[in-house]
């Protein structure tokens, strides 16, 4: 409940936000605003519509933050004078004009309570050169921190698309080596059908070599996969098979008939199944049948791979979809580790514990993504190349879902921990980083998707959890 109180200029003045203010000024002040007592409870919402200026007189006041989907307080005060509310009403409708936090009572409390709408007036009437300060310093300061960050993510895309282009290079170039390697072998079966066309094989040997030809193939399909030394001791054994019938140039067949899984055994029914005269162009024919199912194995593992990777860039720039929209956190994660792939490197190890029941979660993916991007970069560098990456998801109450990234790096000073997400903050050596990378994390995942965002770091073991809501943002 509010109760209207008589305003008076001897009390205006004694605050020191007044104190230099003419008799005239106070008087106005009187004139225009009010003074109001106010029982503990919420005076006004963070988000709401910014309609007037406070400036408490008597009482006890704290002011919270939304965070999580919880009011929780930032700061409290008994101290006369201070003031809270539309303060930054003179920039007009150039700035949002909403109150960037709520303001609660603790105890009755009286506040001089002034219009917005007049305290716009009052500020460019009053102090006009002051104002023109004050705007200089806000929108220089606003457009300052934008460009940063412009080029905080144009360095990180800058980093990631070098590494994207190296993980496409490789699988497109083993393509590359593959085809040119496949025509050489189609060449060679054409020679090989000339000399069939030419009768010197009769129809029941043709018959019998194509079905050696697909149960070789077969074989390959269900090849195992040998270790170096496996398969140097495999390819020994067929050499001698072929050495102790003088097959000449037979070690050339061993590499390939090892690589589909062909053994000795294999190699004595195929020797049963056709006459001697034709054992070696048997096993070259089911050679050139074998190199060309690998060659093409290969070209599909190389294309799907680029197929995968062109998959993973879409999914992490959220391409074609919806700035808001409901999204496996799981993919998101997998597709920012794909993208971060070559910086990840062999050094560091990928362990990931999801919770295979964790909910889609209304998000803004493509921002989401630059939040995973920004912290598993950070870890990366944490752990100088080497060290355990761990990405944890879990569900910790009905409204929430939680992501936790953590590494065994150096970890943060106990010191600056609590600065960390203030903008232009930075721990690496100058040119190393601009200090936005968490700045812009936290306003993501707490002003845009009204999560969590915090930290705790020892030596060996930093974790930052990352809480976001299940019923997220509104898509746009």
């Amino acid at each position: 409940m509010v109760e209207q109180l008589p305003c008076d200029i001897d009390e205006l003045g004694s605050l020191f936000l007044f104190e230099k203010l003419t008799g005239d000024q106070l008087a106005w002040l009187c004139e225009h605003g009010a003074v109001e007592e106010w029982e503990p409870g919420m005076v006004y919402r963070e988000g709401d519509p910014a309609t007037c200026f406070f400036v408490l007189l008597e009482g006890s006041v704290a002011l919270l933050r939304r965070i999580g989907g919880e009011d929780i307080e930032v700061s409290r005060t008994s101290q006369p004078g201070v003031y809270a509310g539309a303060w930054m009403a003179y920039l007009g409708d150039r700035a949002p004009q909403a109150y960037v936090q709520s303001m609660r009572t603790l105890a009755p409390s009286r506040f001089y309570v002034l219009p917005a709408v007049d305290f716009a007036h009052l500020m460019n009437e009053w102090f006009p050169m002051p104002v023109h300060l004050l705007e200089g310093l806000f929108f220089g300061n606003q457009k300052a921190q934008s460009q940063v960050a412009q080029r905080e993510r144009l360095l990180a895309l800058g980093s990631l698309s070098a590494g994207l282009t190296h993980e496409l290079n490789n699988p497109a170039a083993a393509a590359v080596r593959a085809t040119s390697s496949l025509r050489d072998r189609v060449a060679g079966m054409r020679h090989k059908l000339a000399v069939i066309a030419g009768g010197a094989w009769d129809r029941s040997s043709l018959e019998t070599l194509i079905g050696l030809q697909e149960r070789a193939v077969e074989q390959l399909a269900k090849a195992p996969e040998l270790s170096a030394l496996e398969a140097a001791d495999a390819e020994d054994l067929l050499a001698d098979w072929f050495d102790a019938r003088d097959l000449a140039g037979g070690y050339e067949l061993a590499p390939t008939f090892v690589q589909a899984g062909i053994d000795t055994a294999w190699l004595d029914r195929i020797a049963e199944a056709v006459d001697e005269p034709m054992l070696e162009g048997a096993l070259r024919w089911l050679n050139y049948t074998l190199e060309t199912e690998l060659l093409m194995n290969e070209i599909f593992d190389s294309t799907t791979r680029i197929s995968d990777l062109v998959g993973a860039a879409k999914q992490y720039s959220q391409m074609d979809r919806a700035p808001s929209q409901v999204l496996d956190i799981h993919e998101l994660l997998d597709s920012t580790l794909v993208m971060l792939s070559r910086k990840l490197g062999d050094g560091i190890t990928v362990d990931k514990h999801y919770d295979p029941a964790l909910p889609d979660v209304q998000v803004y993916g493509a921002e989401l993504n630059q939040v995973w991007t920004n912290l598993i970069d950070n870890a990366v560098q944490a752990m100088d190349g080497n060290g355990t990456l761990t990405l944890t998801t879990s569900r910790p109450d009905r409204e929430h879902v939680e992501v936790e990234i953590a590494d065994t790096g150096s970890g943060i000073p106990p010191e600056v921990q609590s600065r960390i997400f203030e903008p232009f903050f930075t721990t690496k050596p100058f040119g190393h980083g601009t200090g936005l990378g968490l700045d812009i994390s936290w306003r993501i995942v707490v002003n845009k998707h009204h999560g969590d965002i915090a930290v705790t770091s020892t030596p060996g073991d930093t974790r930052f959890r990352v809480r976001l809501p299940i019923r997220g943002p509104e898509p746009d």
